[in-house]
C-alpha cells in the first residue's frame, strides 16, 4: 500500500477541541494518520511516495452512516408516500422475500458507490443475504459493520439466527480490519423475548454488538406497552440487552424521560434518522434531551427506499434544522453539533470511536475532502457551517478508506460504476 501525503488541505479534526486547521498537511503511512501539520511545519523527512496537491479543499473525516439497509437501494422510489407499517407489510417484506444474494450483492454495491461518492467512508447495515452485503463492502474497499436482520415471523427464524451467529464469528475482522459484524434482531415488536435472549447469548458467545430498530413509532409504543406493560426501552433494559457492548438502537424516536436516562447511562448508540422518520411521518427524536443527557447519538439514513437516498450531508443538514423548527429555538443541534454526529458520534455509536471519526494522529487514514472552490461555499467564514448547510454530496471529490484512495478526483478506484448499474439493471428485469 502507497504511503501518502496531502499538502496544503483546510482540515477539520472533529477533535475534542473543535480543532479547524485552515491550511495543513498530512502524512498516511499503511493505515494509519502518522502526521499532522500547519502549513509551513512539516518535517522535511515527512515525504511519502504519493502526494496529492489539496489547495481548495476540505479535508474531514470519512462520515459514518450508522443505519442502513444498503440493498434497499433496489427499491428506491418502489413504494413511497406510505405509513410504516403498511409500507413494511404490503410492499417491502413481499418484495425482500424474491431477493437472492446476488441481488443484495449488487443492491449494495450501488449504494456504496453513492456512500463512497458522498464522503461515507463507513457504514452499519442490517439486511438479509448478510454474507453478500459483506462480500460488497470487502470488494469496494469501504469500512462496514454488517448484521442479518433477523424477523421473528418468517418460518426459519431460528436457523436465520443461528446462520447469523456463526457469520457474525466467522467473518468479523475480515478486510484488513474494515469489517464488522453485529447480530441484527430487527425490532423489539418482531421479535419475542426468546429469540432477543439467543441473540444477547450469541453476542457474548462471538463479542460483537447488535443492531436493532427501538421506539420508531406511537404505533409501536402502545403496542407494548399494552403487550408487556413497558416502553420497548424498558423491555429491552429488563432483559439486559442493553448490557451488551455495543448496542446501536436505530431511530429512538418515542422516548420517555426515563428512556433518555437509561439509554445515556447504558451508553447505547442511538442512531438518528431524520429524513425517513420525516417521510414516513414517524415523528421527531428528542435530540437535543438526549445530548442534553450525554447520550451517544450518532446519524444515518436509514435504508434508501425510505429516504430515499444514502446522502449524509443532506442528513446532518436535516439533523440541524428539523429540531430548530419543531422547538422553535435556532440554537438547537448546531452544525458542529450535526456533523459531529455524522462523523465521531456515530464512530462512538458503534463502538469503533477509537479508530475512525476523527482527523488524528493514529487514527486510521478515513478521510472525505470536498472542493470549497466553489459558488456556493464562497466566502469560507464558517467550515463547519458550510459543511452542513451548504455542502453537497456532489462536492466530494476525493475519499480515503484505511489509507487507500477509493475515490481520486471524482474517480473511482475499486469499482466499475457502470458494471453495478448494468447489474442492477438486469435484476429489476426479474424482481419488478
Amino acid at each position: 500500500m502507497a504511503n501518502w501525503l496531502i499538502k496544503n488541505a483546510a482540515v477539520v479534526t472533529m477533535d475534542d477541541n473543535g480543532t479547524v486547521l485552515p491550511k495543513a498537511d498530512m502524512l498516511i503511512r499503511g493505515a494509519e494518520i502518522v502526521g499532522l501539520w500547519p502549513a509551513g511545519s512539516r518535517p522535511v523527512e515527512a515525504n511519502a511516495e504519493q502526494t496529492l496537491e489539496a489547495e481548495g479543499l476540505v479535508a474531514m473525516p470519512g462520515m459514518v452512516n450508522a443505519h442502513t439497509h444498503c440493498a434497499m437501494t433496489l427499491l428506491r422510489g418502489y413504494a413511497d408516500d406510505m405509513p410504516l407499517m403498511e409500507w413494511l407489510k404490503k410492499r417491502i417484506w413481499p418484495f425482500e422475500m424474491k431477493l437472492n444474494a446476488d441481488d443484495v450483492y449488487w443492491g449494495s454495491m450501488l449504494g456504496i458507490v453513492e456512500m463512497i461518492r458522498g464522503g461515507v467512508t463507513c457504514f452499519n447495515d442490517m439486511y438479509h443475504h448478510f454474507e453478500a452485503a459483506a462480500r460488497a463492502a470487502i470488494d469496494s474497499g469501504i469500512r462496514a459493520n454488517v448484521s442479518g436482520v433477523l424477523l421473528a415471523f418468517l418460518p426459519d427464524a431460528r436457523k436465520r439466527l443461528e446462520d447469523a451467529i456463526a457469520f457474525a464469528r466467522e467473518w468479523h475482522g475480515r478486510g484488513e480490519g474494515r469489517l464488522a459484524t453485529m447480530l441484527g434482531p430487527h425490532a423489539p415488536y418482531t421479535c419475542p423475548n426468546h429469540l432477543l435472549e439467543r441473540v444477547i447469548e450469541g453476542a457474548n458467545e462471538v463479542g460483537v454488538g447488535i443492531h436493532i430498530h427501538v421506539a420508531e413509532t406511537k404505533e409501536e409504543i402502545e403496542s407494548s406497552r399494552k403487550e408487556f406493560g413497558q416502553t420497548p426501552v424498558e423491555r429491552l433494559q429488563e432483559i439486559k440487552l442493553l448490557d451488551i457492548r455495543p448496542v446501536l438502537a436505530a431511530h429512538c424516536v418515542h422516548l420517555t424521560d426515563d428512556d433518555i436516562a437509561t439509554l445515556a447511562e447504558k451508553r447505547v448508540g442511538i442512531c438518528h434518522c431524520p429524513g425517513s422518520n420525516m417521510k414516513l411521518a414517524s415523528g421527531i427524536a428528542p435530540v437535543p434531551r438526549l445530548l442534553k443527557a450525554k447520550a451517544v447519538v450518532g446519524l444515518g439514513t436509514d435504508g434508501p427506499a425510505s429516504n430515499n437516498n444514502l446522502d449524509m450531508l443532506e442528513e446532518a443538514r436535516l439533523a440541524a434544522l428539523v429540531h430548530k423548527v419543531a422547538g422553535e429555538d435556532p440554537t438547537l443541534v448546531t452544525a458542529r453539533q450535526a456533523l459531529e454526529m455524522a462523523t465521531r458520534g456515530s464512530a462512538q455509536a458503534l463502538g469503533i470511536g477509537d479508530r475512525v471519526g476523527q482527523i488524528k494522529v493514529g487514527l486510521k487514514a478515513d478521510i472525505a475532502m470536498l472542493d470549497f472552490h466553489q459558488a456556493h461555499l464562497y466566502p469560507p467564514h464558517d467550515i463547519i457551517s458550510h459543511l452542513v448547510y451548504a455542502a453537497r454530496a456532489g462536492d466530494v471529490r476525493t475519499v480515503f478508506v484505511n489509507g487507500r484512495p477509493l475515490m481520486l478526483d471524482r474517480k473511482l478506484q475499486l469499482v466499475d460504476e457502470e458494471e453495478v448499474y448494468h447489474q442492477v439493471e438486469e435484476r429489476l428485469r426479474r424482481l419488478v
